[in-house]
């Protein structure tokens, strides 16, 4: 009896009809959800202008409106940003980009977009609210290219499509590492007609020069000394004996940090008597890698020298290895002087440095780009008269306090270089502005570089920025940089690629 009753129930002709049209309507909604999906590009938007792109899971792109790419440091900034942008009319702005890798993962690249980001900012704020009401305005957006700038193309070719209104692109600034990928953005960009103003690019070798095929990156203009000019800095403060001295160097090429310091180096080591000292770091240099195990063998094949100066070439991950290395040394009843290029800046702040090496008879000192102490009178150590001013650092420091709720730390000398970087591209900016136009063409900013210099210089923070024809700066202040034994970064003395502070005209010397 149950069984003719299920069969009724369930089995029934209208109950069979029934149970097919409702098995093809999952079946049709299955197939359709499948068909859409395929046929239906991913939804890889992150914000406006910022998208992922295929394979990676980082943000790239552009974007003014207040989105952090995800990373919580930026948070803050980037809404100041939206909301000074906000407060922009249409017509009466022309737009800046900070190109940085604003989703590293690397903590010292982390610490040092925040303050590259904040040292735009403030300079974008001044330009807005205490310029005399110069037109045009300035609008600032945020250019990602990914860890490792690894998606430098994709974000490039965004920023090409901005030259036209409502963004008027009309510079991008940042730039701020010297790789490959770095280099070739550069290319891409000044052979769009964007002029470019680099932060912290020291290579001699993305920078434009004299003679035949040297003018690469027409538009490209810089505010750090090249390594080679550190160099000369380094060798004019320093007077080091080179039958004292060695270099120890990265062999990994591709690097244009690391090859042209290393280049500037042993230039300065004409006549030492020993070969260089030799590591390869990882294909990403901000890894560990096995360069420690390497740092050690070498500590004992200095102390097997006479030599009391080490030249480092190489980035700062391997160069705090190294300097744990030296601080465990077997001859550790001598003393030796590390000399390197500006990324010992990254030091202060990396929580692997061994601090008690820097008790161990060792001295570090690097090359900076900006410090905060450089322009500030000290007791037995006056300001110079030409190079740069105390006022100018001081206007930095009233512009960085406006515009972070923070105390900004400043030892790196990046929020510094950045607000300096802006400020240079603001000039370029104004200066090609015709009298009752609102905006420049694209074209005339890129010409503005050969004028930056005698009295239409741009009075930095980090020292006078008087540029040669090719847009290089010349004759920059390169503060000498000191780890304290706690780790702090302590101001020696501004030393200068030319051996003395400029003259008052500030004009560059004929070259080629």
């Amino acid at each position: 009896m149950a069984n003719r009753l299920r069969y009724r129930v369930f089995y029934t002709t209208r109950q069979k009809v029934l149970t097919t049209l409702v098995a093809l309507a999952v079946l049709g909604t299955l197939i359709g959800y499948a068909v859409n999906r395929a046929t239906t590009p991913e939804d890889r938007s992150c914000a406006p202008g910022v998208e992922r792109p295929p394979g990676t899971s980082e943000c790239v792109g552009v974007n003014g409106s207040g989105y952090d790419f995800g990373v919580p440091s930026l948070t803050d900034v980037a809404k100041a940003v939206s909301r000074e942008n906000a407060m922009l009319k249409e017509g009466e702005y022309a737009t800046v980009a900070l190109l940085l890798p604003l989703t590293s993962t690397d903590a010292g690249m982390r610490v040092k977009v925040r303050h590259e980001v904040l040292g735009a900012f403030a300079r974008q704020y001044r330009a807005n609210h205490a310029s005399n009401s110069e037109t045009p305005k300035i609008r600032l957006v945020l250019a990602n290219t990914g860890k490792g700038n690894a998606h430098w193309s994709a974000t490039v070719e965004r920023l090409k499509t901005m030259t036209a209104a409502p963004d008027r692109l009309r510079a991008v600034s940042g730039v701020a590492t010297s790789s490959t990928e770095v280099r070739l953005a550069v290319a891409a960009l000044t052979a769009a007609g964007i002029a470019v103003v680099g932060t912290t690019i020291t290579a001699d070798d993305i920078a434009n020069g004299p003679g035949p095929g040297n003018n690469r990156y027409p538009g490209l203009a810089r505010v750090s000394p090249t390594n080679g000019d550190e160099a000369k800095a380094l060798a004019h403060f320093g007077r080091v004996d080179a039958a004292k001295a060695l270099l120890v160097q990265d062999t990994r090429t591709g690097d244009h940090y690391t090859d042209t310091l290393k280049a500037a180096f042993t230039a300065s080591l004409k006549g030492a008597p020993y070969e260089p000292q030799l590591f390869t770091s990882p294909a990403d240099p901000t890894e560990e890698g096995t360069t420690a195990n390497t740092f050690r063998q070498i500590t004992h094949l200095i102390c097997d020298t006479r030599a009391e100066t080490v030249f480092f070439a190489g980035r700062h991950t391997q160069l705090r290895q190294f300097i744990n290395a030296l601080g465990s040394r077997g001859c550790a009843e001598r003393s030796f002087t590390v000399l390197t290029g500006d990324e010992g800046s990254y030091l202060g702040a990396d929580v692997r440095l061994n601090k008690a090496a820097l008790k161990a008879r060792l001295t570090v000192r690097y090359a900076a780009l900006a410090h905060p102490d450089a322009w500030k009178p000290a007791a037995g150590r006056p300001v110079p008269g030409t190079g740069g001013s105390t006022v100018a650092y001081e206007t930095f420091l009233a512009d960085i306090a406006k515009v972070s709720a923070k105390p900004v730390p400043l030892a790196d000398g990046q929020a510094i270089v950045s607000y300096d970087a802006m400020a240079t591209a603001v000039h370029a900016i104004r200066q090609a502005t015709p009298q009752g136009r609102q905006y420049p063409e694209l074209a005339d900013v890129v010409t503005q570089w050969p004028q930056v210099k005698g009295s239409l210089r741009v009075d930095g923070a980090s020292g006078w920025i008087c540029l040669d024809n090719f847009g290089n700066p010349f004759n920059k202040a390169v503060p000498i940089v000191e780890l304290a034994p706690d780790g702090t970064q302590r101001f020696v003395q501004i030393a200068w690629p030319e051996g003395r502070p400029p003259t008052g005209d500030c004009l560059p010397p004929r070259k080629g």
